[in-house]
């Protein structure tokens, strides 16, 4: 098969139309996006504990929002504690995931890191432990009783992933600033 040439003109004007219109948009000052998709960082360790903090963290606050958690107000605070860290988690891990953190260089992004996960740590710690004692409250037996002893189990796990990943950023930091 033969590729007649007003084809093969068509395609080359494609590409020098789109490389002009990069060019004058570098002219005027701006600039096309350049996030890039860092396939290393989900299987890092860090990646790996901010996968595991979503999925836990989604599965508390949606395990105790499918039930009357109104009835107990310490609940809520279970709530805000999860809702709050996997907003957070997942707007960080989206930063890394497209390496726009790197983009922003005047935030200290280990120390954040630290702050963050070991923040997180301690106010799901205390929410496990409200999730826990919240069921003698609830009935044996009844669909909220299950949510409640499994949304403690992943509380739990949440709290364990994000004091990993303090301990991983902790270690990351310390690495650094021993080689400066």
């Amino acid at each position: 098969m033969e590729i007649d040439s007003e084809s093969r003109t068509d395609s080359t004007s494609a590409i020098t139309d789109r490389t002009s219109k990069i060019s004058n948009i570098e002219s005027l000052g701006l600039s096309h996006s350049k996030l890039a998709y860092d396939g290393n960082f989900i299987r890092s360790a860090s990646g790996v504990f901010m996968a595991g903090e979503i999925v836990f963290g989604l599965l508390v606050w949606t395990l105790i929002g499918g039930t009357e958690y109104l009835h107990i107000p310490a609940l809520g605070w279970v709530m805000f504690v999860s809702v709050f860290y996997w907003v957070l988690t997942v707007i960080l891990f989206l930063l890394y995931l497209t390496m726009a953190h790197t983009r922003i260089p005047q935030i200290p992004w280990k120390i954040l890191g630290i702050c963050f996960n070991g923040s997180a740590s301690v106010l799901y710690l205390t929410a496990a432990v409200i999730c826990a004692i919240s069921l003698n409250v609830a009935v044996r037996g009844r669909y909220y009783f299950i949510s409640w002893v499994a949304s403690t189990i992943f509380a739990s796990l949440a709290m364990v992933s994000y004091a990993g990943n303090t301990v991983v950023n902790f270690k990351s930091w310390r690495s650094k600033s021993e080689d400066t």
